[in-house]
This record gives structure tokens, C-alpha cells and sequence, in this order.
């Protein structure tokens, strides 16, 4: 191959069961051995995951984007989608499509006794908000141009005066 398809290689294809994964524990409820695909790709507006969640766990709080779409496979296992107050069942071979705003806020939630793996596809827009209804706080981030974030996490009646600590 050359140093070329090398480079090419090295930017646009990750194989998600050769990739590093992150063990992400929160007890008691949260847990996941993940991989970020995304990462060092040449990807500027999608964002790929792949989450394996153990029985009785989820990856991350119920929460909804103002601006990201999200998207997820079920590639094994099943368990339950979390959304816009109702729980409904899920399986190997969905496909979950959300899109942004309040009307659906989401979480998957593995109910079952074994793990459940997922594919999680997002835009990557950017200025971002993310809101978590269960505990009322938000995070807003925004894209820099080397491709981080920065951002910060809020509970909503901490809000401050627009014009505090203006001269």
C-alpha cells in the first residue's frame, strides 16, 4: 500500500471491533465499554460511537439536542428506547432515528440480561445544546476550528443577569 493509501486509510475507515475502547462507569445506573469512531478521522459533521451496555445499565442520562441528529443500530442484543415519556422495546436490527429538540428527549436502556452493543451516528452541529430533563441542568458547547469542544454544563436555575459583571 502506498504512504498515500496509508494517510487515506488513517482519516477515513475505522473498523469499530479493532478500535480502542473506554470502559465508563457511573454506578448505579450507568455503564458502557465504548469506542469513539469518530475520532482523528476526517470527519467534520458526523460523529460514530459504538456502545456495548451490560444488563440493567444505560450509557448516558435522558437527555435531548437543540442541534445534533442522532441515529442508532441495534447490533445485538435489546432492551428499551426511552423517549418522550414512553419506553419502547427494542431489538437487534432497529434502527432509531431522533431528531433534535424537546420533543424527544431519549436514552437507551438495556433491559434485558444480556449486553446490548449500538451504533450511534450524529451531526456534529455546532453551537450545541443539550438538555437533561431529569435533572434539570443543560450543557452548551461549541465547535472550535482544531475540531474540540468547549463547553459548559448548567442547571437552569443558576441562570446569571446578562448584563453581571459587565463594566
Amino acid at each position: 500500500m502506498s504512504e498515500r493509501a496509508r494517510e487515506l486509510v488513517d482519516k477515513l475507515i475505522r473498523n469499530y471491533r479493532d478500535a480502542n475502547l473506554e470502559r465508563e462507569v457511573r454506578d448505579p445506573l450507568y455503564e458502557t465499554l465504548c469506542c469513539r469512531l469518530g475520532r482523528g478521522t476526517a470527519a467534520c459533521k458526523l460523529g460514530a460511537s459504538v456502545d456495548t451496555v451490560p444488563p440493567g445499565k444505560r450509557a448516558c442520562p435522558y437527555h435531548f439536542h437543540h442541534a445534533q441528529e442522532e441515529m442508532f443500530v441495534i447490533l445485538s442484543g435489546e432492551g428499551t428506547l426511552r423517549v418522550a415519556g414512553e419506553m419502547l422495546p427494542v431489538r437487534e436490527d432497529n434502527v432509531i432515528f431522533i431528531p433534535p429538540g424537546p420533543e424527544y428527549p431519549h436514552q437507551l436502556i438495556n433491559t434485558s440480561h444480556t449486553s446490548m452493543t449500538y451504533l450511534s451516528v450524529s451531526t456534529q452541529d455546532s453551537p450545541e445544546i443539550c438538555e437533561y430533563p431529569d435533572s434539570g441542568k443543560y450543557f452548551a458547547a461549541m465547535s472550535r476550528a482544531d475540531g474540540s469542544w468547549f463547553g459548559a454544563i448548567q442547571k437552569t436555575s443558576a441562570s446569571l443577569d446578562y448584563w453581571q459583571d459587565e463594566p
